[in-house]
Protein backbone atom coordinates (compact mmCIF):
# COMPACT_ATOMS: atom_id res chain seq x y z
CA UNK A 1 0.00 0.00 0.00
CA UNK A 2 2.61 2.50 0.80
CA UNK A 3 4.96 1.63 -2.46
CA UNK A 4 1.16 2.36 -4.40
CA UNK A 5 0.47 5.79 -2.27
CA UNK A 6 4.02 6.58 -3.40
CA UNK A 7 3.68 5.36 -7.29
CA UNK A 8 0.51 7.42 -7.06
CA UNK A 9 2.19 10.65 -5.57
CA UNK A 10 4.58 10.22 -8.65
CA UNK A 11 1.65 9.84 -11.33
CA UNK A 12 0.14 12.84 -10.08
CA UNK A 13 3.06 15.03 -10.20
CA UNK A 14 4.12 13.61 -13.78
CA UNK A 15 0.67 14.50 -14.95
CA UNK A 16 0.65 17.88 -13.94
CA UNK A 17 2.09 21.45 -15.12
CA UNK A 18 0.99 22.92 -11.45
CA UNK A 19 2.44 22.75 -7.57
CA UNK A 20 1.02 20.41 -5.95
CA UNK A 21 0.26 21.28 -2.14
CA UNK A 22 1.21 18.30 -0.03
CA UNK A 23 -1.75 19.07 1.95
CA UNK A 24 -3.94 18.51 -1.22
CA UNK A 25 -1.68 15.19 -1.35
CA UNK A 26 -2.63 14.13 2.06
CA UNK A 27 -6.32 14.55 1.94
CA UNK A 28 -6.27 12.72 -1.67
CA UNK A 29 -4.51 9.74 -0.31
CA UNK A 30 -6.06 9.89 3.18
CA UNK A 31 -2.71 9.99 5.24
CA UNK A 32 -1.05 12.63 7.16
CA UNK A 33 0.81 15.74 5.54
CA UNK A 34 3.83 14.38 7.35
CA UNK A 35 3.66 11.06 5.63
CA UNK A 36 3.13 12.97 2.32
CA UNK A 37 6.60 14.94 3.29
CA UNK A 38 8.45 11.76 3.86
CA UNK A 39 6.60 9.96 0.70
CA UNK A 40 8.52 12.23 -1.35
CA UNK A 41 11.95 12.58 0.71
CA UNK A 42 11.73 8.76 -0.52
CA UNK A 43 10.78 9.27 -3.88
CA UNK A 44 13.57 12.18 -3.77
CA UNK A 45 16.22 9.44 -2.40
CA UNK A 46 15.12 6.91 -5.37
CA UNK A 47 16.41 9.62 -8.35
CA UNK A 48 12.89 11.30 -8.71
CA UNK A 49 13.79 15.17 -9.15
CA UNK A 50 10.79 16.75 -7.02
CA UNK A 51 11.62 20.15 -6.10
CA UNK A 52 9.49 21.39 -3.19
CA UNK A 53 9.11 25.36 -2.50
CA UNK A 54 6.64 26.73 0.10
CA UNK A 55 3.16 26.15 -2.19
CA UNK A 56 4.40 22.90 -2.82
CA UNK A 57 5.90 20.26 -4.83
CA UNK A 58 6.51 19.49 -8.54
CA UNK A 59 8.45 17.14 -11.21
CA UNK A 60 11.76 19.01 -12.55
CA UNK A 61 11.38 18.71 -16.23
CA UNK A 62 14.69 19.92 -17.42
CA UNK A 63 14.76 17.69 -20.39
CA UNK A 64 11.47 19.04 -21.90
CA UNK A 65 12.23 22.31 -21.29
CA UNK A 66 15.13 23.83 -23.26
CA UNK A 67 18.26 24.92 -21.94
CA UNK A 68 19.67 25.27 -18.69
CA UNK A 69 22.28 28.24 -18.20
CA UNK A 70 24.31 29.44 -15.37
CA UNK A 71 24.44 33.81 -15.19
CA UNK A 72 26.56 35.77 -13.04
CA UNK A 73 24.87 39.24 -11.48
CA UNK A 74 25.14 41.86 -9.01
CA UNK A 75 22.97 44.29 -7.61
CA UNK A 76 22.01 45.80 -4.60
CA UNK A 77 18.34 45.17 -2.84
CA UNK A 78 16.58 47.44 -5.56
CA UNK A 79 17.45 45.39 -8.75
CA UNK A 80 15.67 41.75 -7.11
CA UNK A 81 12.65 42.63 -9.14
CA UNK A 82 14.64 44.28 -12.14
CA UNK A 83 16.39 40.78 -12.25
CA UNK A 84 13.51 38.80 -11.65
CA UNK A 85 11.42 40.27 -14.36
CA UNK A 86 14.34 40.16 -16.72
CA UNK A 87 13.96 36.50 -16.64
CA UNK A 88 10.70 35.48 -16.00
CA UNK A 89 9.82 37.91 -18.71
CA UNK A 90 11.07 36.49 -21.34
CA UNK A 91 10.34 32.91 -20.45
CA UNK A 92 12.81 31.75 -18.19
CA UNK A 93 12.97 30.01 -14.93
CA UNK A 94 15.27 30.46 -12.02
CA UNK A 95 16.00 27.08 -10.40
CA UNK A 96 18.49 28.76 -7.88
CA UNK A 97 21.27 30.79 -6.11
CA UNK A 98 24.39 30.19 -5.94
CA UNK A 99 27.11 32.28 -3.59
CA UNK A 100 30.69 32.22 -3.49
CA UNK A 101 32.09 32.49 0.14
CA UNK A 102 35.23 33.02 1.16
CA UNK A 103 35.05 30.71 4.30
CA UNK A 104 32.32 28.29 3.45
CA UNK A 105 33.07 27.91 -0.16
CA UNK A 106 29.66 27.75 -2.71
CA UNK A 107 26.35 27.92 -0.95
CA UNK A 108 23.31 27.40 -2.56
CA UNK A 109 19.81 27.79 -2.47
CA UNK A 110 16.54 26.77 -4.34
CA UNK A 111 13.88 29.39 -5.85
CA UNK A 112 12.38 28.13 -8.55
CA UNK A 113 10.74 31.33 -9.28
CA UNK A 114 8.75 31.35 -12.69
CA UNK A 115 6.49 34.53 -12.95
CA UNK A 116 6.31 38.02 -11.20
CA UNK A 117 3.98 36.29 -8.65
CA UNK A 118 6.77 34.15 -7.43
CA UNK A 119 9.19 37.06 -7.54
CA UNK A 120 6.91 38.94 -5.81
CA UNK A 121 6.29 36.49 -3.18
CA UNK A 122 9.74 36.43 -2.60
CA UNK A 123 10.57 40.10 -2.24
CA UNK A 124 7.66 39.60 0.26
CA UNK A 125 9.35 37.25 2.19
CA UNK A 126 12.92 38.72 2.71
CA UNK A 127 10.96 41.56 3.94
CA UNK A 128 8.48 40.39 6.14
CA UNK A 129 11.31 37.72 7.73
CA UNK A 130 13.62 40.20 7.66
CA UNK A 131 16.39 38.19 6.15
CA UNK A 132 19.46 38.79 4.64
CA UNK A 133 19.91 37.73 0.99
CA UNK A 134 22.49 35.42 0.23
CA UNK A 135 24.05 37.82 -2.12
CA UNK A 136 24.49 40.36 0.77
CA UNK A 137 27.35 38.10 2.38
CA UNK A 138 29.81 38.55 -1.47
CA UNK A 139 28.66 42.00 -2.24
CA UNK A 140 26.19 41.87 -4.30
CA UNK A 141 27.85 38.97 -6.77
CA UNK A 142 25.72 35.79 -6.86
CA UNK A 143 25.21 33.05 -9.44
CA UNK A 144 21.75 31.91 -10.73
CA UNK A 145 20.87 28.33 -12.81
CA UNK A 146 18.11 29.27 -15.33
CA UNK A 147 15.92 27.18 -17.65
CA UNK A 148 15.28 28.44 -21.23
CA UNK A 149 12.95 27.43 -23.43
CA UNK A 150 15.44 27.92 -26.16
CA UNK A 151 18.60 29.53 -26.94
CA UNK A 152 16.73 32.88 -28.42
CA UNK A 153 14.75 33.31 -24.72
CA UNK A 154 18.57 32.98 -23.43
CA UNK A 155 19.98 35.82 -25.72
CA UNK A 156 16.42 37.85 -24.77
CA UNK A 157 17.23 37.57 -21.16
CA UNK A 158 21.11 38.43 -21.26
CA UNK A 159 20.49 41.48 -23.04
CA UNK A 160 17.70 42.90 -20.41
CA UNK A 161 19.97 42.10 -17.56
CA UNK A 162 22.65 44.00 -19.24
CA UNK A 163 20.42 46.69 -20.17
CA UNK A 164 19.54 46.82 -16.22
CA UNK A 165 23.21 46.74 -15.29
CA UNK A 166 22.97 43.73 -14.07
CA UNK A 167 24.89 41.07 -15.58
CA UNK A 168 28.53 40.39 -14.88
CA UNK A 169 30.92 38.85 -17.53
Amino acid sequence: MVNTRRKKILELLENSNEIINATAMAEKFGVTRQIIVSDIALLRANGHKIISEKRGYFLEREANYGVKKVIICKHDEKGVLDEFYAVVDNGGRFLNVIVEHPIYGQITAELNIASRYDAQEFVRSVKESNASQLSDLTNGIHYHTILCPDEAAFERIKKELKKNNILQE
